[in-house]
């Protein structure tokens, strides 16, 4: 776990794919309606020549988030992951986050998608059940999820995703989630496409919201990419209240 401040509580989830998270204490809370943004980027080896632009993409997230006139209604946690998965922070308010401290990226090891994907995606439901079962607060969500590869590690699977977001939304959890699955890959790389297929195939079997082929991960692409979540990100907080989530966005 990262290192909590003093307004952050670690909540546990048992059964299926047990995971932690930590959240902002309700009781810290100064509004009553919330976006809960989580970021996931992959650190498996074959991001190592582009890591530091993936961080750049992240931060470029984070300031804008910062600067959105809805900047008091969003809270973001992000997440890393190889065959681990690691909680840079958790549910922070964005006035608590600093992008420059966010240590430089260490690429290595295998792809658990499935499982980081399942652990962004639950932890974003549950802290919304907390908030909207126990303080009637309003909350939706917007997932992130940034790869170049086929995930090849792990025990969760595409229906166990899907399984968890239909139960959270007929069960009214959360009024909203919006998971977009964003694949990396060069176009002219011997298996592009069997990236590509992989990622649309997870995309419909966990009923993800929207698959973005972002293509190439140059520093241009990358900075595409940051804006594209930015902007995605106010779509969907602009839509809290309407009962349903925010258009989908053209890369």
């Amino acid at each position: 776990m990262p290192r909590l401040m003093d307004t952050e509580e670690v909540i546990q989830q048992a059964g299926p794919g047990a995971f932690q998270f930590s959240g902002v204490r309700v009781e810290n809370l100064g509004a009553t309606e919330y976006t809960l943004v989580t970021i996931v980027l992959d650190i498996s080896g074959s991001v190592t020549n582009f890591a530091n632009d993936l961080l750049k993409m992240v931060k470029t997230v984070v300031e804008a988030c910062q600067k959105s006139p809805r900047a008091e209604n969003l809270m973001i946690r992000y997440l890393t992951f190889n065959e681990y998965i690691t909680e840079v922070h958790g549910f922070r308010l964005l006035k608590d986050i600093d992008p420059n401290d966010y240590d430089a990226l260490k690429p290595n090891g295998f792809t658990a998608l499935y499982d980081a994907s399942y652990d962004a995606i639950g932890a974003t439901i549950d802290y919304s059940s907390r908030l909207v079962d126990d303080y009637e607060f309003d909350v939706n969500g917007a997932v992130y999820i940034v790869t170049d590869g086929m995930n090849n590690r792990g025990s969760m699977t595409p229906r166990s995703i899907k399984d968890k977001v239909e139960a959270a939304l007929s069960g009214e959890k959360i009024e909203s989630l919006n998971t977009v699955l964003v694949g990396l890959h060069d176009p002219q790389g011997s298996w592009s496409n069997e990236v590509v297929h992989h990622l649309e195939m997870f995309k419909d079997e966990a009923k993800l919201t929207q698959f973005v082929d972002a293509g190439d991960a140059t520093a241009g692409k990358l900075a595409k990419l940051a804006n594209f979540v930015s902007q995605s990100v106010s779509s969907q907080s602009q839509a809290l209240g309407s009962g349903s989530p925010s258009q989908n966005l053209t890369f």
